[in-house]
């Protein structure tokens, strides 16, 4: 499908997105309310190539792990043409979230689309109160060296392999 053909609601980035890149450190800042926004946000940055947005919207866990001069890269080498929200699952479980999305853009072969199913999860931070959650992207594509039995990388005491695990094999 072309996104052009898409029956959506077109938001300029003021009332998009233009607050969440403008805020992310902030840690009373405005924050991503859930994890589709969170999707539409990242791909915004995608295209107006703001690499650090994307990194500080990536677990915790694996912000080190990512190559920002890549991402950087990839963004600016890259003619976006849209965003389709395919599937939004809000609640897989306490924490998180999935968003099916296809990513399109131009190639000289014509238009193209990255189809993906992405795993989100939300942190609260602990020495703060409840506001203090965030929505986190879980990257499968970062390689990190954790083991199946110990506590969960995203602090939510269950044993990694039945919490973040399933959603980065």
């Amino acid at each position: 499908m072309n996104p052009t053909d898409a029956a959506t609601t077109l938001l300029s980035y003021k009332n998009c997105c233009q607050d969440y890149h403008d805020n992310i450190d902030k840690t009373d800042g405005i924050k991503a309310d859930s994890a589709e926004r969170l999707m539409r946000s990242r791909y915004s940055a995608f295209v107006l190539i703001k690499p650090d947005y994307i990194v500080k919207t990536t677990f915790p866990a694996q912000q080190t792990l990512l190559d920002i001069e890549s991402i950087s890269s990839w963004a600016k080498e890259t003619d976006w043409a849209g965003l389709e929200i395919v599937k939004h699952t809000p609640k897989l479980g306490k924490r998180r979230a999935q968003v099916e999305f296809k990513a399109f853009y131009n190639t000289e072969h014509g238009l193209q689309a990255h189809h993906e199913l992405s795993a989100f999860v939300k942190i609260t931070d602990k020495s703060a109160n409840q506001k203090n959650e965030r929505w986190y992207f879980l990257d499968p594509t970062v390689d990190m060296t954790v083991s199946q039995k110990q506590p969960c990388i995203c602090g939510s005491g269950e044993k990694f392999k039945r919490c973040c695990g399933v959603y980065l094999v």
